[in-house]
């Protein structure tokens, strides 16, 4: 009987060890891969579904399945991903240099474009908060402030079905920073740089 209740908890400790690290597992599955901003961008062609667009560049429908088992590296090109959507919209050459710069159809499709990025922006926003918090964090108040923007210009884009969208050149990429990808960017970046001298 003794040891017949030591095997009990044995084999209980041993359920209970192996939960977490089935659960690390499931979470080391990669969803995503390090991109050009230029490959997962969506202002190009035309307004009206930018939500949809964003979705067939990542897969929103996979990771909101399970956000508690979005791996750490997977969080961190979504981060980085936002931060290159947002560069498009204000760095040089981005969407306000570009607009403020253009003049007539081109300034109003570059304003189309620049919205559907805002949509892009925003989702991928929503989507790393709402990771954060199913991993443990404390942040529904950002979540829906960042999905009551995402709607609104998810509106406005609708608003703009059909008419033609322009998209920005910029070097930014979905490498998280500290990355072997985000150091080559960097690299490649002040190569470029170089040779305009």
């Amino acid at each position: 009987m003794y040891f017949s209740k030591i095997a009990v908890l044995f084999t209980l400790a041993a359920t209970g060890l192996s939960a977490p690290i089935l659960g690390a597992e499931k979470r080391q599955a990669k969803l995503l891969t390090v991109q050009d901003y230029s490959k997962f961008q969506v202002s190009s062609g035309v307004g009206g579904n930018a939500l949809a667009e964003v979705a067939q560049k990542f897969p929103v429908d996979k990771i909101k399945a399970n956000l508690a088992g979005v791996s750490k590296d997977d969080l961190a090109t979504l981060q980085a991903a936002r931060v290159a959507a947002e560069s498009a919209e204000t760095d040089a050459g981005g969407f306000n240099d570009s607009i403020a710069k253009a003049s007539g159809a081109d300034a109003d499709a570059l304003k189309v474009g620049k919205i559907k990025n805002k949509v892009l922006k925003l989702q991928l926003e929503v989507l790393a908060l709402q990771v954060q918090q199913a991993q443990g964090a404390s942040n529904q108040a950002k979540i829906d402030a960042e999905q009551k923007k995402l709607d609104n210009n998810v509106k406005t884009d609708t608003a703009s079905k059909g008419k033609t969208s322009q998209s920005v050149s910029i070097s930014a990429t979905s490498a998280p920073k500290g990355s072997k990808a985000s150091k080559t960017s960097k690299t490649s970046k002040t190569s470029k740089k170089t040779k305009k001298h």
